[in-house]
């Protein structure tokens, strides 16, 4: 048999085996509501809304947005003209712009007043007698000057040019049968040969040996064309103008 304070040990016992895992459930249910509450509370009066927000909806959408006022107001015809008018502006300014850019560029590279002065060298012919060489210099360069008398014409006109390293007859290279102007340079490798000498009686190349005959004409050697003949003119009888 129970004592009183016994019994009443078993019954809290009992009382607290039953009684407190339902209070707990209702706490947890309590809780739980309270939780739902407030995110229901703050999704309502949230000022965000999420980009995915609809995706999940049925509701398809059809319209096509509306681009009417980023048309042009003119119609197809002024627009055309209006764009060969910018074209036309446009490849105007670009050609002005690229004439004066080349008239600069021929402006610098004209050549200065010392060279254009020797662009024209005057000769006076009676000073050469018959037979004589003369070596000018024009434009950097020498130029011979050969008074020929009539055995050496006809020795030039003679030879068989066709067989010529540099096939040229003697009356292309000359204006006045008596008078060979030449550039005093070997085509060689440039140097200046001498006059009156070589195998053939004109001109003789010291530095490898290439000969020339008495009108120009190479003949021996490695040299591979005739001696240049220069622009000139004989605007007198005794006068002479080179360039």
């Amino acid at each position: 048999m129970l004592t009183p304070s016994a019994a009443s040990g078993a019954l809290a016992r009992t009382w607290t085996r039953h009684a407190l895992p339902n209070a707990v459930r209702s706490s947890a249910v309590a809780l739980s509501a309270q939780q739902r509450r407030n995110v229901t509370e703050v999704a309502a009066s949230s000022s965000f809304d999420s980009p995915f927000k609809g995706l999940g909806s049925s509701e398809k959408t059809t319209k096509i947005p509306s681009f009417s006022h980023y048309k042009s107001s003119g119609n197809e015809e002024s627009n055309k003209l209006f764009q060969y008018f910018m074209a036309g502006t446009f490849g105007a300014v670009t050609a002005m712009g690229a004439k004066a850019t080349v008239q600069d560029f021929l402006v610098n590279m004209s050549a200065s007043a010392d060279v254009l002065a020797q662009a024209k060298v005057e000769v006076d012919l009676a000073s050469i007698p018959e037979g004589k060489n003369v070596i000018i210099k024009w434009r950097g360069k020498p130029v011979f000057i050969r008074h020929r008398t009539e055995d050496e014409i006809q020795e030039a006109e003679a030879v068989d040019w066709h067989k010529l390293r540099d096939p040229q007859p003697d009356s292309d290279r000359v204006k006045k049968p008596e008078w060979l102007i030449m550039l005093g340079v070997c085509t060689h490798l440039g140097c200046v040969p001498i006059g009156e000498a070589g195998d053939f009686g004109g001109w003789f190349c010291p530095c490898h040996g290439s000969h020339y005959d008495i009108s120009g004409r190479v003949r021996k050697g490695p040299a591979p064309l005739n001696l240049e003949v220069p622009e000139y003119d004989f605007p007198e009888e005794e006068a002479l103008v080179i360039g």
